[in-house]
């Protein structure tokens, strides 16, 4: 399991996360990964960067009183960015091939630009047209963004609107998986790949499918009795897998992820 950053239409480009009581948000996301944040000031709404160390992570934003463009409060909720590399040209594509557009091409200082999209399968995805900012920093490390993945219950049609929209590459995992009837495709083969599509049928209840990001942790067992102290909550693992001893997390206003612990994997056999 890894993933890389570049300026390729189609790779993982940039995290970031919603919430609605920041202060307590940073502090739990703090507390976990020991992370630290640095807002961007009024120009960019008081966005911030989140920093492990020196590496950029990703983002997040307060929405109090945000809506989305229906009306409804925005979410609390992890949101994934793929690199494009026309954003004007890739949201007209996204719209061809059944996309609704959620939020129009804006323009982020001289950082890049961004919109998002919700895919003919329902999952929010966004899109980034780099500038000064190419994305996030893939250092491997604990407290970094290590695999994204979108888990779906319509998998024909969200291969097909990535391939078209993204250039996806997908390239079967079938014969490095226990069980060949579940579907699994990554963008890109082996160390290459920057994300993951899954059938998610039979698997997880569709509220359950969407995009989700791994974050990675030294120890999948001791960071799950930290995110109890914090306020968060386990939904399910940890389960150990190839990739790394594996647990799904809620943040205390409810924003979903993964942590990984990459150096617990269990080789297959």
């Amino acid at each position: 399991m890894s993933t890389t950053t570049t300026t390729v239409t189609g790779t993982s480009a940039w995290i970031d996360v919603s919430a609605h009581d920041f202060a307590a948000s940073k502090d739990f996301y703090t507390g976990l990964f020991g992370w630290t944040f640095e807002q961007l000031g009024d120009e960019f709404n008081s966005y911030n960067l989140i920093r492990n160390g020196d590496g950029l992570v990703g983002g997040a934003m307060d929405v109090t009183g945000m809506t989305c463009p229906m009306g409804n409060p925005i979410p609390s909720e992890w949101s994934v960015y793929l690199t494009v590399d026309a954003l004007d040209a890739r949201l007209q594509k996204a719209e061809q091939h059944g996309a609704t557009i959620a939020m129009r091409a804006d323009q982020i200082g001289d950082s890049g630009r961004m919109a998002m999209v919700i895919d003919p399968t329902g999952a929010p995805i966004c899109m980034w047209e780099p500038k000064d900012l190419a994305g996030y920093d893939f250092t491997g490390q604990p407290g970094s963004p290590v695999w994204f993945e979108l888990m779906t219950h319509r998998f024909d049609e969200a291969s097909a609107f990535y391939t078209a929209v993204f250039d996806a590459n997908l390239v079967s995992m079938s014969e490095s998986m226990d069980d060949d009837s579940f579907r699994y495709v990554t963008n890109g083969p082996g160390e290459t790949a920057s994300w993951g599509l899954g059938d998610a049928t039979g698997v997880m209840p569709e509220e359950a499918a969407g995009w989700r990001v791994y974050l990675g942790v030294e120890a999948a067992d001791s960071a799950v009795e930290k995110v109890a102290e914090l306020g968060g909550k386990l939904l399910d693992g940890p389960v150990d897998s190839p990739f790394g001893r594996i647990a799904t997390i809620a943040d205390p206003e409810g924003a979903t992820f993964q942590i990984c612990a990459m150096s617990e994997a269990v080789p297959e056999g």
